[in-house]
């Protein structure tokens, strides 16, 4: 064999190795983006069910909201109906009981009030 026979030889066997060295590494790398793709799909999956079940605690917490607001005006049409023949219905207020009931009913509302919370 003369040299540039040896040459090419070694040459061919030098690209052989590199690109079995490029196929390997690049099989490699797809295996660990595919784990990779899994772990994140996994992830992803629990937070779909986290917000499905966030989605539904809030519309529970709506669906409450309403029932006690429609008790609420359903007992105030009550003592309303109850107060029309009451003598005490018809008198004075005054101020600091009328502005203190006002305030306590107003902050009730307000603590109850989850338009805040699911913006």
């Amino acid at each position: 064999m003369n040299k540039a026979n040896a040459k090419g030889i070694a040459l061919i066997i030098a690209a052989f190795v590199f690109a079995v060295y490029l196929g390997y590494s690049n099989y490699q790398e797809k295996k660990r983006l595919q784990k990779d793709k899994a772990e994140l799909s996994k992830e992803i999956e629990q937070l779909n069910q986290s917000i499905a079940k966030n989605n539904q605690i809030i519309a529970d917490n709506e669906q409450s909201k309403r029932e006690l607001e429609n008790q609420s005006l359903e007992r105030q049409e009550r003592i309303n109906e109850q107060l029309k023949n009451n003598d005490c219905a018809n008198q004075f207020v005054p101020v600091s009981v009328s502005n203190s009931l006002y305030n306590r009913a107003k902050s009730l509302r307000q603590s109850t009030d989850t338009s805040k919370f699911t913006q």
